[in-house]
């Protein structure tokens, strides 16, 4: 396993909700003002949204790939969206709400 892979990099904010051979499901967890360690998502999937907050995604160096108070982007509670592979990065809640996402990776197409 990949020691960058969310589960194993930041267990504090990743839980694993169902995995088999072609899909997993992550339950994520970020309280306002925390941030999560450097972590990756190999497999693209779908992200559930059930609490919103604002948040800056950054790369291993510390550069910002995506600050949503800049970027517009936003959420309410029920939305989905699709997300790519995503690699090495942080993600710090800047809102005062807690981001509570249930992410469906998927791992295989299958047959």
């Amino acid at each position: 396993m990949d020691p960058h892979d969310a589960l194993i990099a930041a267990p504090e904010h990743h839980r694993l909700a169902y995995e088999d051979e072609r899909v997993r499901v992550l339950e994520t967890r970020i309280p306002p003002g925390e941030t999560t360690a450097l972590h990756t998502h190999r497999w693209p999937g779908t992200l559930y949204i059930l609490s919103f907050g604002h948040f800056v995604r950054r790369d291993e160096h510390g550069a910002v790939l995506l600050d949503t108070r800049e970027s517009g982007i936003s959420a309410e509670t029920g939305d989905a969206f699709w997300s790519d592979p995503l690699g090495l990065h942080t993600l710090e809640n800047v809102d005062s709400v807690p981001i509570h996402i249930i992410a469906t990776e998927i791992k295989t197409l299958g047959d």
